[in-house]
């Protein structure tokens, strides 16, 4: 069977930008927990990388994109269990959407947002789970949410795909997913101590700007790559750019009107709302139709942000304002901007009717409930056999200290006194 070289090298360097991505999330969020539990975010989202990628090749890319089980679309086979089999086409990908990679580079590829998929989920739970039980959910996550919803809407043989569900880079199988799965894993751990009423106040914002500096820039192979060819990657680089820009923007100007003043914090926040709004659009919009995405993709979730409050959801790092809010907001608006000139179908301002639109609200329905419904049962499982939080007093001491005896930040040798997390030593 012949490959494209040219697509095949354009894809690893996705695959590459993409896991870069998880490093750059992880100093994103670590940047915003106190300094304490700033190594515990950190091997958190390593940690992931690890335990995800095993068992991606092992038995999760096989249940995500192997033979449908049954012929409905809701799970793949163990037929490429263990990356057996790989000289065999990916099914579904056949006539206009037969792929010119090999399939062991669309494993690699579809790994890393496997990976980062489930890193998302450290933000909404930060400062407060064991680690050990934090990577035994994420064995059961992966397994049991994001590799059947992967199926449903990434597979072509997957139901939501089958009814025409469009998702380019992964709006519901991503970002929707990690948001409303972030939600449940929020409530069911509990609150952290002290919030709301305490300031926990981001320890290094310059730390964050890095990192989302590192997630813009992996977002070109995250959106992109998913053209999966080098020839059509061009659209959704530039609409993932355009969108980005705008909704940076749309944040800043949200802030300025509800407080006088715009953040930092909020520009790198912007920035990652955007990119997520139009990952599920990049390739089947236009310039219009990415800019005005990006702008409403910020306002949403700049305005949602303050949903954790009134709802009582410690969402540590606001995963379901950012990330869930903007990958709904971007999914649904497919339904009215897609346009046939790109790759997709018509959305209703171009003239497609009203069925795309209910296409894209079926997938947003669906796959919100089942992601919030299954991780809460993940959760509290695990809650009621080996427990999900830290004692109160690890808590208190920071992760950092409690669980890993290592510090971040070594004030003790700059100071000569005590350092910060020593328990019971008052650690802020």
């Amino acid at each position: 069977m012949h490959y494209n070289s040219g697509d095949t090298a354009w894809v690893l360097v996705s695959a590459a930008l993409v896991l870069f991505m998880t490093p750059g999330l992880a100093v994103f969020y670590a940047g915003m927990v106190r300094r304490k539990n700033v190594l515990g975010m950190l091997i958190q989202n390593f940690a992931v990388m690890a335990v995800v990628s095993l068992l991606w090749v092992w038995v999760a890319y096989s249940l995500a994109f192997g033979p449908d089980a049954g012929g409905v679309g809701l799970i793949g086979t163990l037929h490429f269990a263990g990356l057996a089999h790989m000289g065999q086409q990916v099914p579904g990908y056949h006539g206009a959407k037969a792929q010119t990679i090999p399939p062991v580079v669309f494993v690699a590829f579809q790994m890393m947002f496997a990976v980062i998929t489930a890193a998302l989920l450290t933000g909404s739970v930060a400062d407060r789970l064991k680690f050990g039980a934090f990577l035994a959910f994420v064995v059961a996550w992966t397994l049991l949410v994001y590799a059947p919803v992967a199926h449903w809407v990434f597979s072509p043989e997957g139901w939501l795909a089958q009814r025409g569900t469009e998702d380019f880079a992964g709006g519901t199988v991503v970002e929707l997913n990690a948001g409303l799965a972030g939600a449940a894993l929020a409530l069911v751990a509990g609150r952290r101590r002290g919030w709301p009423n305490s300031l926990m106040r981001p320890h290094s914002i310059p730390l964050t700007v890095l990192g989302g500096g590192i997630l813009w820039f992996g977002w070109f192979g995250f959106n992109a790559g998913s053209a999966l060819n080098a020839g059509g990657a061009g659209t959704a680089f530039i609409n993932t750019n355009t969108a980005t820009a705008a909704a940076l923007l749309s944040w800043l100007v949200v802030e300025k009107v509800k407080t006088g003043k715009p953040t930092t914090l909020g520009a790198v926040s912007g920035a990652i709302a955007g990119a997520v709004g139009i990952t599920p659009a990049c390739g089947f919009v236009n310039t219009e139709g990415a800019t005005v995405i990006g702008i409403l993709a910020g306002v949403a979730s700049a305005l949602a942000v303050n949903l954790k409050f009134r709802l009582g959801l410690d969402d540590s790092l606001d995963v379901l304002a950012v990330h869930g809010v903007a990958g709904l907001v971007g999914t649904l608006l497919v339904g009215f901007f897609g346009t046939a000139s790109s790759l997709g179908a018509n959305g209703l301002f171009y003239g497609g009717g009203a069925s795309l639109l209910a296409h894209q609200a079926m997938a947003v329905a669906s796959v919100g409930a089942y992601s919030f419904l299954v991780t809460w049962g993940i959760a509290a499982a695990i809650r009621a056999t080996v427990g999900l939080r830290v004692s109160r007093e690890q808590e208190t001491a920071g992760l950092d200290i409690s669980l890993f005896e290592e510090s971040a930040y070594d004030f003790e040798s700059a100071t000569g006194q005590r350092a910060f997390g020593a328990i019971g030593g008052g650690a802020r």
